[in-house]
């Protein structure tokens, strides 16, 4: 691959369409200094083979094709603004390469400076570890950890390969990196039920921790060992489920009496997905009607020794109930 100066020119073509095309969005808008992280890291050498879904199932694509054209049609494909599903089992999706731009405002809302240490769970391919690697000019600040050893592998196979490395663990992600801790920015890419305590004892007071919940993306500040709060970001997010510690996903009993149009409203979902446990569909659908539908940045969690809680507004206003453990 290395030696076929036509693919190399490809992938440098296709790598500055995805930057500008990354630009356009806006997402580093507010850190710039991740546009070099894009232009330099090169995501093709982290998704070798990747799926693509067609009638049927799924067509694999691969660097090792064949056919010329197959193999410009994986390069391109490696560089689309789309997540890439990399890994399978029995047709459920196991791992996958996020979507480059929510990749890129992800980082930036993380808010790395300088100096920091990064604890990123879910090492996927390892191409977000490598951008953090890249935008701190020192690996030994970055760990990524993963359940799956076959993932970590791969992750450190393709880091090294780019030049990189990062310490990879092989551990549930739920609990964290201990050994490594503390840390200043702790992004997770992959969806939970809850925020893990352990998360808020690993991580400095005045760190940030960033990850998906409940169809979106919570940005938390850390207050002390015990303590975080923050909002939801805008966007939604969806990613592949944690593995290891408990389920994502849960089934919804008790919709039958609230409108089919509400039901299928994507922030009445993130709604439902953030009150399980804390309030019915009933009490979740009053509350949604009765405060015009809010946007998911008006919602926020805190943290605590005695529990997590969910709020709207604000975490002392009268709309507040408790998360899972």
């Amino acid at each position: 691959m290395g030696s076929d100066g036509g693919m190399d020119d490809l992938a440098g073509a296709a790598r500055a369409a995805l930057v500008r095309e990354i630009e356009l969005s806006g997402a580093w808008a507010a850190d710039p200094v991740w546009r070099a992280s894009f232009e330099t890291v090169p995501r093709h050498l982290f998704v070798p083979y990747y799926y693509v879904g067609v009638a049927g199932g799924y067509e694999r694509r691969w660097d090792g094709h064949p056919d010329p054209a197959a193999r410009a049609r994986w390069l391109r494909g490696a560089y689309a603004d789309v997540p890439l599903a990399t890994r399978l089992r029995d047709g459920e999706l196991l791992s996958s390469s996020s979507q480059p731009s929510l990749m890129a405002m992800m980082l930036t809302e993380l808010g790395v400076r300088d100096g920091d240490r990064v604890l990123e769970i879910g090492a996927g391919t390892g191409y977000n570890a490598a951008l953090l690697c890249h935008r701190l000019a020192d690996d030994g600040l970055v760990t990524t950890v993963d359940l799956d050893p076959e993932i970590t592998e791969s992750a450190r196979r393709h880091l090294a390969t780019v030049g990189y490395r990062p310490a990879v663990v092989t551990g549930d992600g739920a609990r964290g990196v201990p050994e490594r801790a503390p840390y200043d920015r702790i992004i997770a890419t992959c969806a939970l039920p809850a925020v893990p305590r352990a998360w808020v004892g690993q991580c400095r007071p005045g760190g940030r921790i960033l990850t998906p919940l409940a169809t979106g993306l919570l940005a938390l500040t850390v207050r002390d060992a015990g303590h975080a709060e923050g909002r939801f970001l805008s966007t939604a997010a969806y990613f592949v489920p944690l593995r290891g510690g408990e389920r994502a996903e849960l089934p919804v009993p008790g919709l039958s009496g609230v409108p089919r149009g509400a039901r299928d409203d994507d922030l009445f979902r993130f709604l439902l997905a953030l009150t399980r446990g804390g309030l019915d569909p009933q009490e979740a659908y009053a509350l949604w009607e009765r405060e015009d539908a809010p946007r998911r940045e008006r919602y926020g969690i805190t943290v605590g020794t005695a529990g997590a809680w969910a709020w709207l507004d604000d975490p002392a206003g009268p709309y507040v109930w408790p998360l899972p453990a």
